[in-house]
């Protein structure tokens, strides 16, 4: 560090100390704790005891000068001792083994993670026993800076991460080189957005400049006015097409998909409606500023031209200024009502009925100008056509809701029975409706099951909204429970009569089972072992007092057509655990439509990032790919030696998939541990050319190998990972990291991989797109983000 940085950071640590320090100027513990924000009071008092090197009880700036210089200008082997006193918790020049179970204890309390007593134990004895070199029973200064030489990455920043306050902000460097929306990477990454926007300004241009030369005897505020009113007929109908999801669908499979970005489709629509509220409002203040003119000259004055039919202007009996303003009212609260903070604060149901006044939008625009109705036919039609088929598409056949799983973060997974001939592709979506949640709302959600799995649909939906938040409370409410003197004399009968149905069902289930195919075998098998029930559990069916999914009810109707919503209580036919319960519940589902992932299978290395409930649509493209994968595998008859040799095809070019998957807490990866943990074991032979599918996991709570808080953890992870062929955290053979991906890293070790063009794929936060998709044009890699 120069003469001038070091400067720098003495200032700043000293005024650091100012804002933290009393008027005593000293630090006490409790202020220390606050301001290095350390969850774990064993660590507030050891760097507390180790900083405070007078023992007054209180940390003078010298003192904090002292121990800050030593950890971020000493060398290794002082930030080692600095480790070894804060793990010698008595001061005996040794680690024993129960200090240091009290030290990893609190290394998973700070990294929010949660073990059981004798994984504990296991980690514990891991890093003793590999680090105790003379088994003398305790690990020395040496020994364990012995251990520690075999983590040279971990080394070179050790440091206490948490006290950011206690390193100088970084100088702004001036950035060298072209802006990124000048760099050749951003224009071939994005060359058909690109392409789009200039077409489409080139379009709006010439319709603008057209119509103010066809309106140049009326002067300069009425040429403006028919200027934008052209623009606002094209994008008042062209708004429209970019949602025809049906249609769309359809045009991904055609060449249309390599010229135009029909997979960003959401952003375009977006675009085409701040838009179209610019238009209006342009062309609003010209019509005033225009009958300002005429009321100066004219026998009208402004407010009869703005709010009356007196001066006859408009085809329809002089209406058009009247239906103007009211227009302008409804397209300014559809977008306001549009906006991020409202769909993403838990009031969806504000934007999506507020969004359906675009059947109030068209009526007025056909009233307020007479050539609407020519650009709106073609569109209309189509529009009808697709929501006619999407009506008929989602009453057909009976479908209802099987089982519900509720699972950690407040998911619930749905299992739905798949309706007749319904096809997908994976990583589609539909729009589902629950007459009892909702009786007219429809919502999005992305199919999680492959398209492989013929009896059912999964959907796993996070509670992020009034809608999502109704249907997981619904399944949770717990059953009522009544004080009553035969309390447990009833309880006791109740459990001897449910285990003898379990036994009777299963007596019965399984004499069925046994004929059916080792397909349906199989799936049902995934399928279960996904939910985290039992693997040879299978679907309860209704029982003698409940109503057969297939067949209606005793008037022909259903509880919503009754204008009833019966409790969902009342529909679950069996319950097995305390969040897995059987039902039969009526709903509707609407599609499938297509998204940006429908190329995976096109690409060559694919690369597939998930962030929390993100996961989704990889979890139905991860299933179809080892599905293929299954296919295609050989084994060898005389050693059981399996491999596969090829698995491009016409329908699938891929040579590799990184799978990526980001989350915030421990509990989020029970999701679909279980289905990793099956795509595991699918490749637990190794492929002459390499693993086919490699996992990532991080865990972003999870404090990084650098921080002196979690090193020692993270070493005894990695130790009885090795040891027991699993991760701790997961149970999968896949090492959870700590922290978040460093994404240059990681791309740039995919990159020489030389698999072919990297194709990335993401689904979850709109923040952490934008960071993957700039280091993306950095790579050249494509970048697809899933939007629906």
């Amino acid at each position: 560090m120069s003469v001038d940085e070091d400067a720098r950071w003495l200032d700043w640590v000293t005024k650091q100390f100012e804002s933290i320090a009393g008027d005593d100027q000293e630090i006490d513990i409790n202020e220390f704790k606050t301001a290095l924000n350390v969850k774990e009071s064993f660590f507030t008092e050891r760097f507390f005891a180790l900083f405070d090197s007078d023992g007054s009880s209180s940390i003078s700036l010298d003192e904090l000068l002292k121990a800050l210089n030593l950890l971020i200008h000493g060398s290794e082997t002082d930030k080692l001792k600095f480790l070894f006193q804060v793990y010698d918790v008595d001061g005996s020049g040794s680690i024993d083994p129960d200090e240091l179970r009290t030290v990893l204890k609190s290394c998973l309390r700070e990294s929010a993670i949660s073990l059981p007593e004798e994984k504990l134990d296991d980690l514990t004895l891991a890093l003793f026993e590999s680090a105790d070199k003379d088994d003398s029973g305790s690990i020395t200064f040496e020994e364990l800076k012995a251990e520690l030489e075999n983590f040279p990455e971990v080394m070179e920043n050790l440091t206490i991460s948490a006290a950011n306050w206690l390193k100088p902000p970084e100088e702004e460097q001036k950035k060298r080189g072209a802006p990124r929306y000048l760099t050749r990477a951003y224009w071939l990454n994005n060359s058909r957005k690109l392409f789009f926007l200039c077409l489409y300004s080139f379009l709006s241009l010439l319709l603008f400049i057209t119509a103010m030369m066809q309106h140049r005897h009326g002067g300069g505020w009425f040429m403006v006015a028919k200027g934008c009113g052209q623009c606002l007929n094209f994008n008042c109908t062209f708004i429209m097409v970019l949602m025809l999801r049906r249609f769309l669908t359809w045009l991904r499979a055609t060449w249309v998909v390599r010229v135009f970005p029909l997979d960003q489709n959401i952003l375009l629509h977006q675009i085409v409606g701040y838009a179209i509220l610019c238009y209006t409002l342009v062309h609003t203040t010209a019509h005033v500023f225009n009958f300002v003119q005429l009321s100066q000259s004219g026998q009208y004055q402004l407010w009869e031209y703005l709010l009356t039919t007196r001066p006859g202007i408009g085809w329809v009996k002089g209406s058009a200024s009247l239906t103007g303003v009211v227009l302008q009212l409804v397209i300014c609260l559809m977008v306001l009502c549009s906006s991020t903070f409202v769909r993403r604060s838990g009031h969806f149901e504000v934007f999506y009925w507020s969004h359906l006044s675009y059947v109030w939008v068209w009526s007025l625009l056909m009233v307020h100008c007479a050539n609407f109705w020519k650009w709106f036919v073609v569109p209309g039609l189509l529009f009808l056509l697709e929501k006619m088929v999407g009506l008929a598409v989602s009453r057909m056949g009976g479908v209802y809701v099987m089982e519900v799983n509720l699972l950690p973060s407040k998911v619930t997974h749905l299992v739905i029975k798949r309706p007749q001939f319904f096809h997908f592709k994976p990583g589609d979506y539909v729009y589902i409706n629950i007459p009892t949640i909702a009786k007219y709302e429809w919502h999005p959600f992305t199919i999680s099951s492959a398209p492989e799995q013929s009896e059912s649909l999964w959907l796993h939906i996070r509670s992020m909204g009034q809608w999502t938040n109704r249907l997981y409370e619904c399944f949770r409410q717990p059953e009522d429970q009544q004080v009553s003197p035969k309390r447990l004399a009833a309880s006791l009968r109740t459990r001897r009569q449910r285990t003898k149905d379990q036994e009777d069902l299963f007596s019965s289930t399984n004499c069925n089972r046994a004929v059916a195919s080792n397909e349906n075998d199989t799936v049902q098998l995934m399928m279960y072992r996904q939910n985290g029930s039992r693997s040879d559990v299978v679907p309860v069916p209704p029982t003698s007092g409940s109503q057969d999914p297939a067949e209606p009810l005793a008037d022909g109707l259903e509880p919503a057509e009754r204008g009833e919503a019966p409790p969902i209580r009342d529909q679950v036919s069996a319950k097995f655990g305390e969040n897995h319960r059987f039902c039969n519940i009526k709903c509707y589902v609407d599609g499938p439509y297509g998204t940006p992932t429908r190329q995976i299978f096109a690409s060559e290395h694919a690369v597939l990032i998930g962030a929390g409930i993100g996961i989704t649509p990889f979890a139905s493209i991860l299933q179809s790919i080892m599905y293929r994968y299954r296919m295609r595998k050989q084994n060898c008859p005389s050693c059981n030696y399996s491999w596969c040799e090829n698995i491009k095809d016409s329908e699938m070019k891929l040579r590799k998939v990184d799978f990526i998957w980001i989350n915030r807490d421990q509990k989020s990866f029970e999701w679909f541990v279980s289905l990793l943990t099956k795509l595991e074991m699918d490749q637990a032979d190794e492929e002459p050319e390499g693993r086919f599918l490699e996992m990532h996991m991080y865990m972003t709570s999870a404090l990084s190998k650098n921080d002196m808080k979690a090193i020692g953890l993270q070493m005894a992870l990695d130790l009885l990972a090795e040891k027991e062929k699993k991760d701790s955290i997961t149970g999968l053979r896949t090492r959870t990291q700590p922290g978040r991906p460093e994404w240059g890293k990681v791309f740039q070790k995919m990159s020489e991989e030389n698999k072919g063009k990297v194709h990335v794929f993401y689904c979850g936060s709109t923040a952490l797109a934008k960071v993957i998709k700039a280091e993306c044009e950095h790579f050249s890699f494509n970048f697809y983000k899933e939007n629906f």
